[in-house]
């Protein structure tokens, strides 16, 4: 009699290591283009919460300026949005400098220049093409532009070799040339949220960047997408199996259905025209997309203006009902607010992602 063949099991998902981790917005999109699985993050605000609560079996390393990170298990995909605030046209303002939240992104550099991730992910706020980096300059530099620089402008004169202090670096170019320094390669979009369908433009730019060095026992990126790979799993047994024949991670699974929702024609109906008037178009279509009729946008209460409503902001960034707003997680509504504002809009990086990746 014949033994039946017993096949392998698929090799493992990718490693993901999380920083400036907020809901997870970005991680459900890293997870879901690269098939890949989330095994630590840091996060020290009160939304650490809701990121255990949906990543129970990743750690907390904590404080990203605190991290021992020779002790810490390697990844194959490093992702993380470095906080905006000194970058955002709305804030100050302050650049990258030292001693702001958004010089943090130091520490993210260090992380990689010490884990060596085969890709990192990096998302941040529009600002970070135009606010200037605020880098040390030389002794008797400034940071003054001697006169407006436009595209034709860099080419020709010395201004765009970079070598002189006097002309101020973009926060996005001091990014990116980090990476350039530890030896990575990266390309970025900047895109808003309504590319995906939603009712509202929230730019964000991403970048991609990869070790061009390669990691054969890794990713395997000697084979393309859809080309076999050795497939040799931890029972020792190896077979050709696809790229995509990984199992996609079941916590970011939704995205695709509404990726595919995207590509179809929505009208609004005479309920969403009584109820939303001239947005009656956007919101009907988020709803199509999402699977699920929009919540109350504010509440109401004693106070002299309403308030927006969580679960409405919630609805607005793609994510599923109670994601963030799960009682549970004890977070109050402003901090529920605090951390959908910082936060990612999950479908709109998948979008980048896919878009970079290739």
């Amino acid at each position: 009699m014949r033994e039946a063949q017993v096949l392998p099991s698929d090799p493992a998902p990718p490693r993901v290591g999380s920083l400036f981790s907020g809901y997870g917005g970005l991680d459900l999109a890293v997870e879901h283009v690269f098939h890949a699985q989330t095994i630590w993050f840091s996060e020290i605000s009160p939304v650490q919460h809701v990121f255990a609560h949906h990543w129970p079996d990743a750690p907390n390393l904590g404080d990203i300026t605190s991290v021992n990170w020779a002790g810490v298990e390697p990844v194959d995909i490093l992702c993380g949005g470095f906080p905006c605030q000194d970058v955002s046209t709305v804030g100050k303002m302050a650049g990258l400098a030292p001693g702001t939240r958004s010089g943090l992104w130091s520490y993210m550099a260090e992380a990689i220049d010490q884990l060596r991730p085969e890709f990192v992910v990096i998302e941040n706020v529009r600002g970070l093409l135009s606010a200037s980096a605020i880098r040390a300059t030389p002794e008797g530099g400034n940071n003054a532009t001697p006169h407006p620089a436009t595209l034709r402008d860099l080419e020709p004169g010395y201004w765009g070799l970079g070598d002189d202090a006097t002309r101020p670096l973009r926060a996005a170019g001091a990014v990116l040339g980090d990476l350039a320094d530890i030896g990575y390669d990266a390309q970025w979009i900047g895109l808003p949220a309504s590319t995906v369908g939603a009712p509202h433009p929230r730019f964000r730019v991403f970048i991609l960047a990869h070790d061009p060095v390669p990691h054969p026992a890794r990713l395997r990126r000697g084979a393309g997408r859809g080309e076999p790979g050795s497939g040799e799993s931890t029972s020792r047994h190896d077979r050709a199996l696809a790229s995509d024949h990984r199992h996609r991670i079941e916590r970011a699974g939704w995205l695709g259905g509404m990726e595919a929702r995207t590509r179809d024609v929505v009208v609004a109906d005479r309920r969403h025209t009584r109820r939303w008037g001239r947005y009656a178009d956007a919101i009907a279509r988020w709803e199509h997309i999402t699977g699920r009729q929009a919540p109350a946008p504010t509440i109401l209460n004693d106070t002299p203006r309403p308030r927006p409503a969580p679960e409405f902001v919630e609805w607005l960034m793609g994510l599923p009902s109670g994601w963030v707003t799960d009682p549970t997680d004890l977070l109050t509504a402003n901090q529920q607010l605090a951390a959908l504002g910082n936060g990612v809009l999950p479908l709109q990086a998948r979008a980048a992602l896919q878009h970079l990746k290739g």
